[in-house]
Formats: structure tokens, sequence, C-alpha cells
């Protein structure tokens, strides 16, 4: 077979931003964090490097989607191989890479479920699934969802998301009610968890019709600044809702994966079983793939009408999430996202003791975040100064990203593999960038 002459590609810093600028549609130039375009041309496992030949070390696995490292050989080899041999085959007919996937998938849920998979192109349209699937089975329309809560952009996704900027300025989807995250720094009733449980039981009686389709929860709120869930809300929270009716839906999009460190799941902390489980990003290592696991009896109140995800379920990405739950387990990355996750936190608590701006530093495994603070005691976000700080991390080598309803968080979601060596010069940059960016 004849080969083609490869695309030139132009990597020159102007093409590529003048591009962009000429070509991008205005939705999709919006987000931009940097203040001067940041261009990557290639990364290896938790190092990324820019057109110039720069190394930087990825503290945002490119907003969680790589999980295992980038261009990981096991992943690598598994889509080049299905690449080569069967592209696409739509899910009319049968292929057994999806099919597999699937039941690895199943294998790591809690035991004693008939668990049961439908894979979607991304987490938002997993999210947009959940909530039909929700509303479907139980027949009830209204939903309970957390403020500061990030479930994508389409519009169902986007009307369970509890930020403004995330949410534009049009009729929302009805029949979703939000109530207060129980955030243990900045909560509106503090810390503790019973008054925020609380608010469930008002919410249900107040807001709604009494009957709920269910209600949906990031274990660990990702874009609202790497917010845990306190132990006892997620059993709390998923006993309500279950006794109004409804299902309890947990969003893994972020906190899934072995990421959290100590479980497989986030919701697992708590030792609850949810009914419906989101994931996504870290599924495919950066490959598109989203998925909905959710109970047998549950998914059966679909069979009767047709849904459809052109490329849900496609071979080459579910070769990719193969890869990733292989690499996983042999290379025990929960293992690691446990111990080099506390380094971590353990460092960024030193800085807390240096810069008296850092108001908290929270998180689980590896995923993990400072919030920046006016003053300790008002709790003032220090939004523009965050934005200072954050464009220093860039000229110190590290990739962070600001999050938070306030954009005074910076969060930290490396890949899997970020090792113990990696640890002191991550802590030194970001020292660097509070002194050079605050004096």
């Amino acid at each position: 077979m004849d080969t083609a002459e490869p695309l030139a590609t132009d990597w020159s810093t102007e093409g590529v931003v003048n591009r962009r600028e000429r070509y991008y549609a205005a939705s999709q130039r919006k987000f931009v964090p940097y203040q001067s375009p940041l261009i990557f041309q290639r990364g290896e496992m938790q190092y990324l490097w820019d057109e110039t030949g720069r190394r930087y070390t990825d503290l945002l696995g490119m907003n969680l989607c790589i999980s295992v490292g980038h261009a990981h050989p096991k992943v690598v080899a598994a889509v080049q191989a299905q690449a080569a041999q069967l592209t696409h085959c739509t899910t009319m007919f049968y292929h057994p890479v999806p099919a597999h996937l699937a039941e690895e998938l199943v294998a790591t849920m809690p035991a004693g479920h008939d668990w049961v998979v439908h894979f979607t192109n991304s987490g938002t349209e997993a999210v947009d699934l959940a909530l039909l699937m929700a509303r479907e089975f139980t027949g009830a329309i209204d939903m309970l969802s957390l403020r500061t809560s990030y479930h994508g952009a389409t519009f169902g996704a986007q009307a369970l998301t509890g930020i403004a900027g995330f949410r534009h300025d049009v009729p929302q989807l009805g029949g979703v009610t939000f109530v207060p995250e129980p955030n243990q720094y900045r909560g509106v009733f503090g810390p503790g968890v019973q008054p925020y449980l609380d608010e469930i039981d008002r919410a249900i009686q107040t807001a709604t019709s009494g009957r709920l389709a269910g209600m949906i929860i990031e274990t660990v709120q990702g874009y609202g600044g790497i917010v845990p869930m306190p132990p006892g809300y997620l059993a709390g929270a998923f006993e309500r809702v279950r006794a109004a009716g409804g299902l309890a839906i947990s969003d893994e999009v972020q906190s899934g994966f072995a990421r959290t460190g100590d479980h497989f799941w986030a919701f697992e902390a708590d030792g609850v079983v949810p009914d419906i489980v989101v994931m996504a990003k870290g599924i495919g290592n950066g490959i598109p793939l989203g998925a909905v696991v959710t109970k047998r009896h549950i998914a059966e109140c679909m069979a009767d009408k047709f849904l459809f995800h052109t490329y849900g379920a496609n071979p080459v990405a579910c070769a990719a999430g193969r890869a990733v739950l292989q690499a996983i387990r042999e290379e025990k990355l929960q293992d690691n996202a446990r111990t080099v996750g506390a380094a971590l936190k353990e460092g960024l608590a030193e800085l807390q003791q240096r810069h008296a701006i850092i108001g908290d530093v929270r998180g689980v495994g590896l995923m993990t975040a400072i919030e920046l603070v006016k003053d300790r005691s008002t709790k003032e976000p220090a939004t523009a100064e965050t934005a200072a700080i954050f464009e220093e991390t860039r000229r110190q080598g590290v990739v962070v990203s600001k999050s938070g309803p306030h954009r005074s968080v910076l969060r930290m979601v490396p890949p899997l593999c970020l090792s113990m060596s990696d640890i002191g010069p991550v802590i030194d940059a970001l020292d660097a960038s509070f002194r050079n960016a605050l004096n």
C-alpha cells in the first residue's frame, strides 16, 4: 500500500497562535488560562515539553485526562495495534475489545451487584445519560446537585453544574435544585456534616415535589476547588435521596481510577454503593472515552428506546481503557497516588507555614489543592494574587490550574506516575512562585 507524504505541521509559535485565533470559534477559544499561549509539543509520563523544548512537570494531567502518564507505552501500543486492525466498529456490530473493557470495569466495582456498562464519548455525555436514566427509571423529574459542582457543559450536564462561570445565560433545564456543598473550609455552615444533610431534607420538602429522580455528587469536587466530601456525607445524602425514591449518582469523572490512593473509586471511602457511577477523563489516558456503570435493573429501563453514541465503545478508545487498567494494576499506581500524594500534601502544608496567603491545604491522593486568601481570619478570596502566582508557576516550570468559584484555588491533579523525586522540585517551584509573585 502506498504511503502518503505526512501533512506539514507549522510548529512556530506565531503559526500556532494565528491559526487558532483565525479558525477557532469563540466558544473554543475561551478556555485559555495563561496571559500568553502555552503550546505543548510532546509529553512523556509526568513531563511536558513546549514548542521551544522547555520541560514542565505536569501537575494538571491535561485536566485529569492523563491518568497513567503522557505517551504511556502500554497505552500507545494498545492504541496503535487496534487502530492498525480496525479503527471503528459501531455498537450495532459486535467487537470483543469494548466487551472486555466492560467486564474489567465491572470487576473494579463493589462486589455483590449486577453491574452493566454503557460507553459514551465523554464525561459530559455520561452525565446526560445518567440524568436521563434516573428520570426514566424513577418516573420522577426532580434532581439534587451541589453548589460549586461541575458536571459538564451540555444542556443537561450544565443544568446540574453549580458554578456560574460554566452556566450560559439561557434558560436552563428544569427540575434541578442545588444544596450547599459540605466544604469544610468555607462552607456556609462551617465544618461538620449534619447541617448539610439537614439542607437536603429541607430541599426535598420545599423545592421539589417530594419525589426525586436522584442526586449527583462529585465525591471530590474538581473544578469547585478540590473539595472532598467529608466522612458520613455521602452515606447520609444517599440515604435521604433513596428515601425520596431517587437514585444515588456518583460522578467519578475526576476522582476515579485510583486517583485518591486509598480506593480505586473515591465513593468507597464512605462505604457506600451508588446506583449509577459516571466516569471519563482518566479512563482513556487522553483518548476520548466515557462510561456510565449502573445496576442491571436500572439500565433495563432504557431497553425499549434507541440511544446511541456514535463513538461510544470505539475499539481504539476501549483498547486504551484496557491498557489504563493494566497499567494501574501492574505499576501499582494506586499505591503511588497514596504515598506520593501524601508527600505532596505534606510539602504544601509546609508552604502554608511560610506563606500567609495560603488559607487551606486539602485533598486526597494525587488530587490536592491550596486555597489562597487575603486574610486567614476573614477568608476573603485572593483572586488577583492567585492569578499572579499562577502565571509565575509557569515560569517555574510546573503546570497547575486555577479553580474554585472565586478562581482562588491552585489545583494539582498530576498523572498517577508522579514520583517522590518530583516532590522536592515541585515544592521549590511553588515556593519560588509565591515569593516572586508577591514581592
